[in-house]
């Protein structure tokens, strides 16, 4: 098994002084990038620094196509009982499990790295989970709308054909009361 990248030894915040220096730099200048973190207390090669970059790089990327993806199929295709959502939350919390497992098996992880990371995953599986719900809901709130709707348009369907039929106003009012559930 590879050694593990110098960068994931970083705290978090150091990785993202890292990270936005690399994209103010605009993935260029790794000599430059090499003596300023050297001046900021960090010892990297330009060799380190350009493969962390294309890594960055690459999930940035991947980010972009993604949205503009996810942007270009919901103006070609609208998603009103939105199927993608919960597609992409399944899609998450399959990778979440993933991660979860994999972070079992991190030989080189003190303890309390392990803890602090499954931590992490743990939230984001509760996060995933949480908008799942609220999906769920919003989907079960949008179903029972429409068919209130459609309950109610037939109720006004059905009693304007039976009007010129010459139905009392009491048996008009007694349909719309079964139809609706009033």
């Amino acid at each position: 098994m590879s050694s593990p990248a110098q960068v994931d030894g970083w705290t978090p915040e150091q990785r993202a002084d890292f990270e936005r220096e690399l994209i103010r730099r605009n993935f260029a200048d790794y000599d430059g990038l090499v003596v300023w973190l050297s001046e900021n207390g960090f010892e990297l090669s330009r060799s380190a620094a350009y493969r962390h970059a294309s890594k960055l790089k690459r999930r940035i990327q991947a980010v972009r196509n993604s949205t503009e993806a996810a942007r270009m199929i919901a103006e070609a295709a609208p998603d009103d009982s939105d199927l993608r959502s919960a597609a992409v939350i399944s899609l998450v919390q399959s990778e979440l499990f993933d991660v979860m497992v994999s972070l079992q098996d991190l030989e080189y992880a003190e303890p309390a790295e392990r803890m602090a990371l499954l931590k992490e995953a743990a939230k984001s599986v509760l996060d995933t989970t949480r908008a799942s719900t609220l999906q769920k809901e919003s989907q079960s709130k949008r179903d029972a709308r429409i068919r209130q709707e459609a309950r109610a348009e037939a109720a006004e369907e059905l009693t304007a054909g039976l009007k010129s039929d010459g139905i009392s106003v009491e048996l008009e009012a007694s349909i719309k009361r079964i139809l609706l559930g009033k």
